[in-house]
């Protein structure tokens, strides 16, 4: 060993494994790898590595890049098969090669740095190797015994999907990555295929099926369905050669009556891990150990490989100082993990409810596929192959305007509510303010409102306006149970009406429940007033904070006619006030919402246990708010579609409760979720809130308000155009900009009908030049 060198145990000889082996022996370090197979024993047939893991590979070794590079199948197009129309995407670039095969290249670049490899051999106990190695690297896959060894301190989690898949291999090269759906007598079976070896050379594409692998490539071919469809199928009672030949026959024609083989394929269900730590004391987890990210985005080995690199340049930074490479290396890596892992599991959940999505037409049901993940976007897929973007904007109604012709972005097509129709399909959302006295809106609301409406918005939403006093969040919260309020809201009304024509105005109703009589949130969000405070009424007498919030009085009978009449009169306020649209706020937990939950609604009478009672009282007030509302005006509400909390109401109940509120009247649903238990663990992220709306929308067929951390213009159009949501509401994007629509415009070249600058701000239409070029 050469000064300063460190001695390392690798323990698993998958790519990640051997890559680190082979990095770290660049650097002169003692390393030292256990595998238990053979060296060609492994599971599976092709990886997919991305032009950026390349890229990496090509800087930190160059002779594996040429290797690899020698070997690689690559491919532009994806072929999506609905209901046996194919359609084409190009310009995706992908680069596979055979599992085997990339072991074998990273063997030979093993043995040639030295390292000493022990294959078919276990590990010593992790306890022995790191008492006897300087570092010790525990790439030892999805089942890393390591990793369970240091369970107490690696902290992980590991949960499972609700598809089955098996890997299989068809032996011959499909011509670019194919996606296709079977919808058999028990349900949708996906299919995802991609090919990993080229054809001899000599071979004809135009031949026959015929000959040995080498002549005519091969290909990965993985299966997937859900698990009930999986049993309903007698899939669970076949083995491996039986499984093949079952999915052989299922997509007969893709293979074109060619039959799939196995490699030790066996159905299972995957497994997502994550861990709170990646390292303990001189032992690093990597690849699948640590982390894992849905199949459907080809992550796997890409993960594994891209650890291996920032671990080696993080021991190479630390100069022998082991703590600090693994922190420097955990530091590196999580953040981009983290953002491929929430890639995938968004794509897994999207296969996982595939079944609500194959009654879209084609081309849209495409494009879903392509965006499921949020990483491809409609500006990036228009990039990518302008064509097939375009034929899907024209199905979804995009019409060409101006002098050029330019398409309309999906965002700036109209939606029509009952009488209104909306110019876009942009919602600024409805964002509290604390900033009312007696609950009577000031100038601040006026500037507030009329600024967004200016900005260009197809509709603009109130805070939620509460229907009495007593419903308030905070002394700050604006209301609709006086003269004097109704009359200020009047005042905002015919602004937007007069100088911002064209622009929608709603009002949200509501009532706090029991999180109501708080300070606003710049002062203690959900903390009691320090003085001053007011009763509080819910479903049941629960605290929203035990030990810090107030205990509310169950209401009785007698109460909820009250509340019932206080909800109408309000409403009636709005329709004279002029307001377009109005919201029935049923979510984060106020009043309504606390009926609708479980976890809230402990009631033993009429409002209270099944779904269809604690559904009574709101669909009441609905009623009520709906006969005293104008015909003609839509109304909206609004919905948690989850708690984030154990016991809560579950996605599947949300449907049931838009299903009932669009029985009753309703024009759309506003679908968001969570706030409703103090003890939530939400799962944030882009768009986090965004499935919720597409499962409701494709179930019941109604229209959609989408929420939830959307912040650019592009995954609008992506969410409209996939057929997720109808409209989108963004709240913090208008905060920072209130002319957030107009720009989005300018920005994507648009000017017609559906974002109108107003006269006075059309010099700014532009944006002003920065400095010389």
């Amino acid at each position: 060993m050469s000064p300063g060198a460190l001695r390392v145990a690798v323990v698993g000889g998958g790519p990640g494994g051997l890559y680190t082996a082979a990095l770290l022996a660049r650097q002169g370090h003692a390393v030292e790898l256990w595998e238990r197979g053979a060296p060609d024993d492994t599971f599976g047939f092709g990886v997919v590595l991305s032009d950026e893991t390349l890229g990496g590979i090509e800087r930190a070794d160059t002779l594996v890049h040429a290797a690899l590079s020698a070997e690689f199948v690559r491919w532009d197009d994806v072929d999506v098969v609905h209901r046996g129309r194919l359609l084409t995407s190009g310009g995706h670039g992908f680069a596979a090669i055979g599992r085997r095969r990339l072991l074998e290249i990273l063997h030979e670049r093993c043995a040639g740095l030295g390292v000493r490899l022990r294959v078919r051999a276990e590990a010593p106990d992790v306890r022995a190797l790191a008492a006897s190695y300087d570092l010790v690297v525990a790439a030892d896959g999805v089942h890393s015994a390591i990793r369970e060894a240091g369970a107490a301190h690696f902290r992980p989690t590991v949960t499972s999907g609700r598809c089955r898949y098996i890997w299989l291999a068809a032996d011959f090269a499909f011509e670019a990555f194919r996606f296709e759906i079977a919808e058999t007598e028990h349900g949708v079976v996906q299919l995802h295929a991609y090919p990993y070896a080229r054809p001899s050379p000599d071979h004809r594409p135009s031949s026959r099926p015929s000959g040995p692998q080498s002549q005519l490539g091969a290909s990965t071919v993985i299966v997937e369905m859900r698990e009930e469809v999986w049993r309903a199928a007698g899939l669970d009672l076949c083995d491996e050669d039986e499984s093949a030949a079952r999915c052989a026959k299922i997509f007969s024609e893709a293979l074109r009556g060619r039959p799939l083989r196995g490699n030790r394929s066996a159905w299972t269900r995957f497994r997502t891990v994550v861990n709170e730590r990646w390292s303990h004391g001189n032992v690093a987890l990597l690849g699948d150990a640590a982390h894992t990210a849905h199949f459907s985005i080809g992550s796997g080995t890409k993960l594994a490989v891209e650890d291996a690199l920032a671990l080696a340049e993080a021991v190479a930074g630390a100069e022998g100082d082991v703590p600090a490479a693994l922190a420097a290396y955990e530091t590196a890596r999580r953040p981009a993990v983290a953002s491929t892992q929430r890639a995938a599991a968004a794509s897994r959940h999207w296969f996982e409810e595939i079944a609500g999505y194959v009654g879209q037409p084609a081309r849209q049901f495409a494009f879903n596929l392509l965006t499921r993940s949020r990483r491809v976007t409609h500006a990036n897929l228009r990039l990518r192959d302008e064509r097939f973007t375009r034929a899907v904007e024209r199905e979804f109604g995009c019409p060409q305007e101006g002098p050029e012709q330019r398409t309309t972005p999906p965002m700036f097509t109209p939606l029509r509510l009952r009488g209104l129709t909306l110019r876009n399909r942009i919602v600024v959302s409805p964002m509290d303010m604390y900033s009312a006295e007696e609950g009577v809106p000031g100038d601040f609301h006026l500037v507030h409102l009329g600024a967004r409406a200016l900005g260009g918005a197809g509709l603009v939403m109130t805070e939620m306006v509460c229907v009495s006093a007593e419903g308030r969040i905070t002394p700050g919260c604006t209301g609709l149970y006086t003269r004097e309020q109704a009359a200020a809201w009047q005042r905002i009304t015919d602004f937007v009406h007069t100088s911002a024509p064209g622009t929608a105005l709603g009002v949200q109703l509501g009532h706090a429940g029991r999180k109501g009589s708080t300070r606003v949130m710049w002062e203690g969000m959900d903390e009691p007033l320090p003085e001053g405070n007011w009763p509080l009424v819910a479903a049941s007498d629960l605290p929203y904070r035990p030990g810090v919030s107030a205990r509310p009085r169950a209401l009785a009978h007698a109460d909820l006619a009250a509340l019932r009449s206080q909800f109408a009169d309000a409403a009636a306020r709005a329709a004279d006030c002029g307001f377009d649209l109005l919201e029935l706020h049923c979510a984060h937990g106020y009043l309504l919402s606390g009926f609708l939950s479980p976890l809230t609604n402990h009631r033993t009478d009429a409002y209270g246990g099944s779904l269809e009672n604690r559904l009574r009282f709101p669909l009441e007030v609905f009623d009520a708010v709906r006969a005293v509302w104008p015909a003609d005006r839509p109304m909206t509400v609004r919905l948690s579609a989850t708690d984030w909390a154990p016991g809560g109401t579950s996605p599947e109940e949300s449907v049931e409760i838009a299903a009932a509120f669009a029985a009753h009247g309703a024009d759309a649903i506003d679908v968001s979720t969570g706030q409703v238990v103090a003890d939530e663990a939400p799962e944030y992220g882009r768009s986090y809130q965004t499935p919720y709306a597409d499962r409701i929308r494709g179930a019941l067929g109604v229209p959609v308000i989408a929420v939830g951390a959307i912040s650019s213009w592009d995954d609008v159009n992506s969410l409209l155009l996939a057929g997720r949501a109808d409209l989108c509401a963004l709240g913090r994007p208008h905060l920072y900009d209130p002319h957030w629509t107009l720009h989005a415009a300018a920005e994507q070249s648009y000017e017609g009908p559906a974002a109108p600058w107003p006269a006075p701000y059309r010099a700014g239409s532009r944006p002003p030049p920065t400095g010389r070029g």
